[in-house]
């Protein structure tokens, strides 16, 4: 089976596209694309890697199909679409030749009212049209909002819904608070979670392994291995590290697993719920 990276991001930056690089973020002021990614891929034995948004833009959704389509190891695109919207029916009818197009994604932490957001009767409407449709949904909220994300994820259960970065935990309290926060929503089966964004959650992103170690722990023991997925979230992992630091950290969290237990981390779980395919754009092969 192979080895895919579920969470990174491309873009060509503008700063009116992307505002939540602010100056403390210098690095990624810059263009990322398939081509610098391809060889820390490559270095780690990944033979590919999930596109996932940056903004709540369909302009960015269509540039990361195309991007599917033209560029080696990216397997598949977690979009943006408004799911609000009552076109949001014939907007996936027109997006449906783009086989690439494995999920969708809303930066619902950046909502003034995250909470409010989630309960929203359009919201409501466009995620039951969206999981009919067989599109995961990927749930990007800070540890905040986990209780408002589990009452979401409790309405909306007719197909996959992922956690992106463990619901960004709080650091400072601790993996016990944290696996306290999270087992409502990882009580339900239709959830998983992508280990990924740690390291840029630490304060100031000073992090050190023994800090974060224990929140892979509380994340295997709350879903299994087989819901979570590891996820680099390059490029803003450079933020606080570089690309071998993160696989070399989750590598150190999964040393004690056994090896079906480590694959479906790495790779399998995100190929079942993501419905990859050795064919198409959603392949993972050199093309």
């Amino acid at each position: 089976m192979p080895r895919i990276d579920a969470h990174q991001h491309y873009w060509r930056y503008h700063p009116q596209h992307y505002p939540w690089i602010d100056e403390r973020m210098r690095v990624l002021r810059q263009d990322f694309d398939p081509p610098r990614l391809r060889p820390l891929l490559q270095e780690q034995g990944f033979d590919g890697a999930l596109a996932v948004q940056a903004r709540p833009s369909e302009e960015e959704t269509l540039a990361l199909l195309a991007l599917a389509e033209q560029s080696e190891g990216v397997c598949g695109v977690v979009g943006w679409l408004d799911i609000a919207s009552p076109q949001l029916a014939q907007r996936l009818e027109a997006l449906r030749p783009y086989s690439a197009l494995r999920g969708v994604r809303h930066q619902v932490q950046d909502e003034a009212d995250p909470a409010a957001w989630l309960a929203r009767p359009e919201v409501k409407r466009g995620m039951q049209t969206l999981q009919r449709a067989g599109y995961v949904y990927e749930i990007l909220v800070t540890h905040r909002h986990l209780a408002a994300a589990a009452a979401f994820a409790a309405r909306h259960d007719e197909h996959w819904l992922v956690l992106d970065h463990l619901g960004k935990p709080d650091i400072a309290r601790g993996a016990r608070h944290w696996a306290q926060q999270i087992r409502p929503l990882a009580a339900l089966p239709h959830v998983a979670c992508k280990l990924s964004g740690l390291i840029t959650e630490a304060p100031g992103g000073r992090w050190r392994a023994e800090e974060l170690l224990p929140f892979f722990d509380a994340a295997l023991e709350a879903f299994g291995p087989q819901r979570l997925m590891f996820g680099s979230d390059w490029p803003v992992c450079l933020l606080a590290g570089d690309y071998r630091q993160v696989v070399q950290l989750c590598e150190r969290a999964l040393s004690t697993l056994g090896a079906a237990e480590q694959a479906a981390i790495w790779g399998d779980t995100a190929w079942r719920i993501y419905g990859l395919t050795e064919s198409g754009y959603g392949s993972v092969s050199a093309r």
